[in-house]
């Protein structure tokens, strides 16, 4: 029997509730695949900072390092509650650059997928949304403007002023290129290039690595597409699109457009791989306006763990099956009231009752 250890952070607001329905999963999922998944929980985000007075607490790290893999839930609070914890604390700052940064989780995937049986869920048309949508945007996550120095003060002229820098440099770009120029070759062989080199020096440098280590790839048909347009693209075509990669802020911006075309965040999990370390979580927020109410889907944070099973354990069987039986339950007319619409047709379940009926769907696989 194969043991692994994964470190369990549940985050802030929904963070709890949906993360309780994805260890059914992983649970599942062990017995299934005679593993054995040994849990480890620990503080992080706005929680841990009231309660250990760190977002990201010393015992956190402690445990995080010993994990085979780590599995996050979101964090943060509304902006009144923020301003309870100290900007430096703030989750976002205190726990969650930090976390990319300990573990140079530098290659973000997040996968926008909405197979035709659940594509009500999609703003957009049908005749533009087809037989479904299947993408994967790939970020660069530990570079760019998130990561450049910051400065604040007042000048000279006695006005407040900021100084972000964007920082990249061709060892970053190249590692990130190679990533996705590996996927893009296990899929389609077509790979968009998302950039702003009209504008932007960094993105001059950027498509410059791209295309060297592009070398290395011929069977991969390389596109190159402004941020912008690719924006208008997303709306307009999603359909061209299977693997997309881009540096960091765009990644963040583009993402979430992505869960925008799906109809929420709620339907896009993600993986966020370093060299000897990965970390899973759902796309979205916290939404702390619904924590308690037991109507958030777990979708995504059941979909992180499908992508940890695939992408760190290489239980890539498991992990079709348990995305098949996530989609079975929204076949079989069930989902929970934060997806769904006035007036749908839907019958509305719980948050722990669309995780029982994933956990049903999966023993039956």
């Amino acid at each position: 029997m194969s043991t692994y250890k994964i470190a369990i952070l549940d985050g802030d607001g929904i963070g709890p509730e949906i993360m309780t329905e994805a260890v059914k999963i992983l649970e599942l999922a062990g017995e299934r695949n005679n593993t054995k998944f040994e849990l480890l929980r620990a503080p992080f985000g706005a929680s841990a900072y009231f309660s250990h007075g760190q977002s990201f607490p010393e015992e956190t790290k402690a445990i995080c390092d010993e994990a085979d893999a780590i599995l996050k839930g979101p964090i943060g609070l509304s902006h009144e509650e923020s301003k309870k914890i100290p900007v430096d604390e703030q989750p976002e700052r205190g726990a969650l650059l930090p976390l990319r940064r300990r573990y140079d989780t530098f290659a973000n995937f997040r996968p926008v997928y909405l197979p035709k049986g659940i594509a009500h869920f999609s703003p957009l048309k049908p005749e533009i949304i087809g037989d479904g949508i299947d993408f994967i945007i790939i970020r660069e996550l530990v570079g760019g403007l998130y990561f450049g120095n910051k400065e604040t003060g007042v000048n000279a002229e006695g006005k407040r002023y900021v100084n972000e820098s964007l920082e990249y440099d061709e060892d970053q770009i190249a590692r990130i290129a190679k990533v996705a120029f590996e996927t893009a070759s296990k899929r389609k062989k077509v790979l968009h290039n998302i950039h702003k080199s009209n504008v932007l020096k960094s993105s001059v440098l950027w498509n410059e690595v791209m295309e060297e280590v592009g070398k290395d790839f011929p069977e991969v048909e390389v596109k190159h597409i402004l941020v912008d347009a690719a924006a208008t693209y997303l709306c307009l075509n999603p359909g061209q699109f299977d693997v997309m990669v881009m540096e960091n802020m765009f990644g963040d911006i583009l993402s979430d457009q992505g869960g925008g075309i799906l109809g929420s965040l709620g339907l896009m999990p993600s993986a966020c791989m370093g060299p000897e370390k990965a970390y899973y979580e759902p796309s979205h927020g916290s939404a702390p306006d619904i924590a308690g109410q037991g109507i958030a889907n777990p979708y995504s944070m059941i979909g992180s763990v499908a992508m940890m099973l695939e992408m760190s354990f290489n239980m890539n069987d498991e992990a079709r099956k348990v995305w098949h039986a996530m989609q079975s339950v929204f076949a079989d007319g069930y989902s929970t009231p934060d997806l769904s619409r006035p007036g749908s047709d839907v019958n509305l379940i719980s948050t722990s009752d669309f995780g029982d009926r994933v956990v049903n769907a999966l023993s039956n696989s």
